[in-house]
């Protein structure tokens, strides 16, 4: 199953806009432009596979206004999404997620699943915390 050309246009326009909009600090600006994006995509939108990138897009926003709880769901949604499991960075973002609701059963789940398709590389790029609590359940 393909979107429509048209569609993918729209969505990829909305959602490089939204990531320019990240990168100027304009956050609430950029989850509006990543919203746009989702409603774009027919019934059923967690089948398509554009759902993963624009959820994980629309996660990211809210982790970095450290709104943690929406941020969780969704990357809980984007897991759920084609390609989505198995995906390192959505491990790593729900694994620092359930880190920050102190939830650390669940948060060493993930962050092992990130660490076994990555490697060590995927946390260098964040608060070096989580490398350390996952060095304290698993031989790094």
């Amino acid at each position: 199953m393909q979107l429509s050309d048209s569609t993918y246009s729209a969505i990829r326009a909305l959602c490089k806009q939204g990531d320019a909009l990240v990168k100027t600090g304009e956050l609430d600006a950029a989850k509006q432009n990543y919203i746009a994006a989702l409603r774009l995509l027919p019934e059923n939108h967690q089948e398509w596979e554009a759902a993963t990138w624009i959820y994980v897009a629309i996660g990211d926003v809210h982790y970095l206004m450290k709104n943690y709880d929406k941020a969780f769901k969704c990357f809980f949604n984007a897991v759920q999404c084609p390609k989505g499991l198995g995906n390192p960075y959505i491990h790593l973002r729900l694994g620092q997620l359930y880190y920050e609701q102190e939830n650390f059963e669940k948060a060493a789940d993930e962050l092992t699943r990130a660490y076994m398709g990555a490697g060590i590389e995927i946390f260098m790029e964040d608060a070096p915390k989580y490398l350390e609590f996952l060095e304290t359940n698993i031989e790094i």
